[in-house]
């Protein structure tokens, strides 16, 4: 641990890490946890002090909706000024959505957030709850660190570059299109120059409105542009469609084209990622991507679907300005984008 006088705050949200057994299987168990965790605190040499909020009810993570971001949030700036850094302890289904829509609505962070669950609850043993702890608190005191990550499996990850990858492994998440920030081997390894500058503009924080409608699209074959053209029809304000490749899109069903095409021009926002795990959209390499371009989508590049999501959430809340939110969704506001 970097330095005993560090003060953290702490937020349970909830998640498997803390759950018990049950007749109907895991689940949450209020209270647990902060016993369990002050107890790993007591035997870890220089754990920092920290203060921890409970939510309640626990939240799975499925059950996890964009109000919640507001919450913690909201959390976070009341406590900023009193802690050093701060760990939100999550579940795991969800935690790429959550690091990735705080990592927006956290302006000029000037702190670190870590991001932090487990696929294993602490009442299991052997468990990776207890060291993925360990590691998000001592990832929390990190001085050259001002940005919202996710620390999981001895590794440190920009909360907006980060995936769940595997359902069942116990390094569930990945960084497929950054480098990780930071691991673990024998001693913690830190790159700071892949993190983020400390800003030199004051913190402020957003809220983002989680009445918004905002989908996400998966393209696939046989998908009929009956299925889509009902989608588009609705009053959707932001769409992330998941497009095959370089951002490629059956050119040939005119009747798809054509209802992305109306969307666009009623207002909705629609944002082209690739469903690979790695790689980027660039829709001029192909014909079945510059359709798409014509038809008014705006290319995602390399982000996440998770955070293209979290992004249309953040930019879709915020007053309009001389920049447009169409503009600005190719702008790598916090890292979520790689040069193009």
């Amino acid at each position: 641990m970097p330095s005993p006088s560090k003060r953290l705050y702490v937020i349970y949200a909830g998640g498997t890490i803390g759950m018990q057994q049950t007749s109907a299987g895991y689940a949450p168990a209020p209270g647990y946890l902060p016993g369990e965790l002050a107890r790993i605190a007591a035997r870890t040499s220089g754990f920092p002090a920290y203060e921890l909020k409970e939510y309640a009810p626990l939240i799975d993570s499925s059950n996890l909706q964009p109000a919640h971001w507001n919450a913690m949030a909201d959390d976070i700036t009341a406590n900023y000024e009193a802690y050093d850094g701060f760990v939100v302890i999550h579940g795991t289904d969800t935690l790429a959505y959550t690091a990735s829509a705080l990592s927006f609505m956290l302006e000029n962070l000037g702190k670190p957030v870590i991001v932090t669950g487990s696929m294993v609850p602490l009442a299991e043993q052997p468990n990776d709850a207890e060291q993925n702890l360990v590691d998000a608190f001592r990832w929390a005191c990190e001085d050259g660190l001002h940005e919202v990550c996710v620390a999981f499996n001895r590794l440190l990850l920009r909360g907006n570059r980060s995936r769940k990858l595997w359902g069942a492994e116990i390094g569930a998440f990945g960084s497929p299109n950054y480098p990780v920030l930071g691991r673990v081997q024998g001693h913690y390894e830190f790159n700071p120059a892949l993190c983020l500058p400390k800003p030199t503009r004051p913190f402020r924080a957003h809220r983002i409105n989680p009445d918004l409608a905002i989908a996400g699209i998966k393209l696939y074959p046989g998908y009929t542009n009956r299925l889509i053209e009902a989608m588009l029809v609705q009053p959707l304000k932001g769409i992330v469609l998941e497009t095959y490749g370089a951002g490629n899109a059956p050119d040939a069903d005119q009747a798809l084209i054509a209802a992305l095409g109306s969307a666009t021009a009623r207002g909705a926002l629609i944002v082209n990622c690739t469903q690979c795990v790695s790689g980027k959209v660039a829709m001029d390499n192909y014909a079945a991507g510059s359709v798409l371009s014509r038809a008014g989508l705006v290319s995602g590049r390399d982000m996440t679907p998770e955070a293209a999501i979290a992004k249309l959430y953040f930019l879709l809340s915020q007053p309009s300005d001389t920049l447009g939110r169409a503009e600005r969704v190719p702008v790598s506001l916090r890292g979520e984008l790689g040069a193009d």
